[in-house]
């Protein structure tokens, strides 16, 4: 199965970095993909991806506006980096487009 990790954080760490985690998770889970989502908002780090999380993942997603807290965490994964509005907009694709970059 394929798994996915995504941090969600938004300028504020509110509205947004929760809606794009949800639409992240509500599609990752249509497609029968295996999703673990870190939130970086306004309460700090939530559902911190463990060290097992980030290394068993075959790419991660970044849907952020802002910078990734302990970016290093995720060195050697493919990365896909797209704003919070265009995951709320459109998680679909965004998850398509995290796995058409497993298959390069």
């Amino acid at each position: 199965m394929t798994k996915i990790v995504a941090v969600t954080a938004c300028i504020a760490g509110i509205a947004h970095t929760y809606m794009a985690k949800a639409n992240l998770e509500k599609f990752a889970k249509k497609k029968g993909l295996d999703i673990k989502v870190e939130t970086q908002g306004a309460m700090g780090i939530e559902n911190k991806l463990s060290i097992s999380d980030v290394s068993e993942a075959d790419v991660v997603i970044f849907a952020v506006d802002t910078n990734v807290s302990e970016r290093g965490r995720f060195d050697g994964k493919p990365i896909l980096t797209v704003g919070t509005s265009e995951v709320v907009k459109d998680g679909e694709e965004t998850i398509d487009e995290a796995i058409a970059l497993i298959n390069k």
